[in-house]
């Protein structure tokens, strides 16, 4: 079964919105619907915002409801001009780039300890653009996290999640798939601004999209 860990329960209204046969419970203190989408069993973890979140989210998925795909979608920002606001993108590779070892390991700033790249890969379709995408603690207009984010390690979108499910699903050997859509732009005004404005747009934008998307991930199993 192919399990998504979605942040918000606004993000998750799109996916949930659309299946068939929904059941909720919770567990941990957080909300699980399960239920089918088409012809496909799935299930809907609604993590909460950040990477401690996330990684809990995701082992659920992985222990409590056996999944063998994790699918992360929603909202996220832009850090270059390769993004569009409404767009949505795939994630081909992502890093965690509030994780520093720099001075002990002397590796690329994003490297977990366990591995020498910066960058995990994920698993990838192709109905959407392919994109890099960086992960942190952190939602701000801060000029120095722009200036790493995108100099540094080149990303042109970024999460607060994404890179941390990695992280859990690749010691699982569990693949994950990311699609986010774009609610704002770096250097387009305040960043909280642009995301306030474009949310529920974008939100339902998602909701066009769902059913491809899961479509596309069992294809490329």
């Amino acid at each position: 079964m192919k399990v998504f860990v979605i942040a918000m329960e606004k993000e998750a209204s799109p996916v949930i919105d659309v299946m068939d046969k929904v059941k909720k419970t919770e567990k941990y203190g957080r909300e699980i619907y399960t239920g089918k989408l088409g012809s496909y069993k799935t299930a809907v973890i609604v993590s909460g915002v950040g990477k401690a979140n996330a990684a809990a989210a995701a082992q659920m998925a992985i222990s409590d409801l056996s999944a063998d795909g994790i699918i992360n979608a929603g909202t996220a920002g832009a850090l270059t001009n390769r993004c569009q606001v409404g767009s949505i993108y795939g994630i081909r590779d992502c890093v965690q780039y509030d994780f520093d070892l720099t001075q002990l390991n002397h590796t690329k700033i994003g490297t977990l300890d366990e591995y020498d790249e910066n960058f995990l890969p994920l698993s990838t379709f192709i109905k959407y653009p392919l994109r890099r995408l960086a992960t942190g603690d952190r939602f701000n207009d801060d000029k120095g996290d722009f200036r790493l984010l995108t100099r540094e390690l080149g990303a042109d979108i970024r999460d607060m999640e994404c890179g941390a499910i990695v992280h859990v699903c690749r010691h699982a050997g569990v693949p994950v798939y990311a699609v986010k859509v774009i609610t704002d732009v770096a250097g387009s005004g305040s960043t909280p601004a642009q995301f306030s404005e474009n949310f529920e747009k974008c939100v339902k934008y998602m909701a066009d999209n769902i059913k491809d998307i899961l479509k596309e991930v069992e294809k490329a199993k």
